[in-house]
């Protein structure tokens, strides 16, 4: 069965590889690849994160931010903390156990983005992100 290129099949499918790459990694600290790329976010942030913070960065629905940022509190990955100026906004804070696995995560995640971009010329990855943006923002009208 010989299908015609579709981006959406194609983003789809690329999307899939990465997320099992992300699982692979992920499966050594006994957490998925979905808590493994939301750790490293939060590692990564020099302010303050907040769950809109997480629901913004990957896209996601509130209830499915909440969700997992639950199941990363019940594995010991994070804590959230009321703010002093608004006790219902609750700010992100990564236990001593995700700090150790900080380097880890870093690496993994440098790990997937050296082999997705390896052999691509700056040029075409500045297209990439281009067009990429503009799919984006088609879908965000």
């Amino acid at each position: 069965m010989n299908l015609n290129p579709s981006v959406g099949r194609c983003i789809g499918r690329l999307s899939n590889q990465i997320r099992r790459q992300l699982d692979a990694f992920s499966t050594r600290n006994s957490m998925s690849g979905t808590q493994g790329r939301i750790l490293h976010f939060i590692l990564a942030q020099p302010e303050a994160v907040f769950q809109k913070d997480i629901e913004e960065e990957f896209c996601l629905r509130p209830p499915s931010a909440s969700g997992i940022l639950k199941l990363m509190e019940q594995n010991g990955l994070i804590t959230r903390v009321s703010t002093d100026y608004d006790a219902r906004l609750k700010q992100i804070m990564v236990t001593p156990k995700a700090a150790l696995l900080q380097e880890q995560v870093i690496r993994d995640v440098t790990e997937l983005e050296m082999s997705l971009v390896k052999d691509i010329s700056p040029e075409d990855l500045e297209t990439f992100f281009r067009v990429i943006q503009k799919m984006s923002d088609n879908l965000s009208d």
